[in-house]
């Protein structure tokens, strides 16, 4: 534990090493003409700063949320190539007693030259688990029992599996621009540890046994199921065109993460994954660039040779900013592999400015289950609703968003966020 920690903290400070030479490089011999100038952007640049928004909200996977969640949106580098960086940071607290704190964005440099994704998270939480796959019966493994001796089944399980856990993750990669292009190419780090880990419905003593996915999974494949490391390296690309990630009206952006977590580096169990993301944006109206279509898929694949422990297992809700799945509880749908897509329809409110808009939304997603021979798309899960936007800031595009979605099998949920959703 001590060493993965370690080896986190020097490669966060590799990252901030590279900002602060990226910032010196900008910097160079300034002359008293610049930094006059400098100072009378200063009110200006001020409107940039952090956005204090209240945290209040509930859903089945939280109970009720109440918190603080700061945004701030800036240039590090004031000219049109640079764009927008973004921070979100949150910190709450839940009825069910859980306390989550994050911080997650990405920084972009002088023209767009260099960039730092970065995800850092720590949860005492729970969460309910509903087995691997998606299905009319969410596809439990224990859902009917299984045979743990001849002819002897566990107790099957028709309901959600609640977890008790203690989760932290620090995510830090690095891009260089190639050349004058969109792409970049960048290494990363990435440490997940799930910890005191306490299955609320395993229950070995009873007769027949109680049996959860979350245990029959872990130690069918040699996890230990109170605690579990995934440290690994990365390599990635990304095209990026978007005019504003912050809050996009045209451009594509794409990305593609291949994560190798060998043993020597602290992983519980060999393993790999593939992320692939796309996303586009199609102007419907040249005269109101806010009136678009959002195209929006990923896949999260388990790669052959190794296994990813039950809890990092690709599932609906866990991309970086956790805003896929609108409409279902964070976890909903686990696999070996996910596939997710979302097409939103984004519009202005008012006839002339651009303060208040609105959103429809509809997305998709399928997850697998090897143990149960349910492949990729033998079933679908959709969710769709509606939501309110109101730009608190023309210049950056920020928004203050408001969601309503609703899923299959009754799940729904109301969603409080800054920024456009993707």
């Amino acid at each position: 534990m001590k060493h993965k920690l370690l080896f986190a903290l020097f490669f966060s400070l590799c990252v901030v090493f590279s900002y602060a030479q990226e910032q010196k490089n900008q910097g160079g011999n300034a002359t008293e003409k610049v930094e006059k100038k400098k100072k009378k952007k200063k009110k200006k640049k001020k409107k940039n700063g952090i956005i204090w928004l209240p945290v209040l909200a509930s859903n089945p996977a939280n109970g009720f949320v109440i918190g603080i969640a700061p945004t701030l949106n800036w240039k590090t580098y004031d000219s049109e190539k640079t764009s927008y960086s973004s921070l979100l940071g949150s910190f709450t607290w839940t009825t069910k007693k859980q306390i989550l704190f994050l911080l997650k964005g990405n920084v972009y440099f002088k023209d767009n030259q260099a960039m730092v994704m970065q995800d850092i998270r720590y949860f005492k939480t729970s969460q309910p688990t509903f087995g691997l796959g998606t299905g009319p019966s969410t596809s439990k493994l224990a859902s009917n029992g299984f045979e743990y001796d001849d002819k002897n089944y566990t107790k099957g399980i028709d309901k959600s599996q609640l977890l008790n856990f203690n989760f932290l993750r620090i995510y830090e990669t690095y891009f260089r621009r190639v050349g004058e292009s969109h792409l970049y190419l960048g290494l990363g780090y990435h440490l997940d540890i799930h910890s005191k880990i306490k299955d609320e419905l395993l229950d070995l003593d009873a007769s027949p046994p109680v049996v959860t996915s979350h245990y029959a999974y872990s130690t069918k494949y040699g996890f230990n199921p109170e605690k579990y490391t995934l440290s690994g390296l990365s390599a990635n690309a990304v095209y990026d065109s978007r005019d504003n990630p912050v809050n996009p009206y045209k451009g594509r952006y794409g990305l593609i993460t291949f994560k190798y977590n060998p043993e020597w580096l602290g992983t519980t169990q060999e393993s790999g994954s593939l992320w692939l993301e796309y996303r586009d944006y199609f102007t419907l109206n040249k005269s109101r660039k806010r009136n678009l279509l959002a195209l929006w898929m990923y896949g999260n694949f388990e790669l052959g040779g190794g296994k990813l422990p039950y809890m990092d297992l690709p599932a609906l809700g866990w991309d970086q900013y956790g805003r896929s799945g609108r409409g279902y509880p964070q976890g909903r749908f686990r696999g070996q592999s996910i596939f997710y897509t979302e097409t939103a329809w984004r519009f202005p409110l008012q006839k002339d400015k651009e303060r208040w808009g609105g959103v429809l939304f509809f997305n998709m997603n399928s997850a697998t289950n090897v143990d149960a021979n349910i492949k990729m798309f033998s079933y679908i899960n959709t969710g769709y609703g509606l939501g309110v936007r109101y730009m608190i800031s023309e210049k950056s595009r920020t928004n203050i968003c408001l969601d309503y979605g609703f899923g299959n099998y009754g799940a729904q949920g109301f969603y409080l966020s800054v920024n456009e959703v993707f």
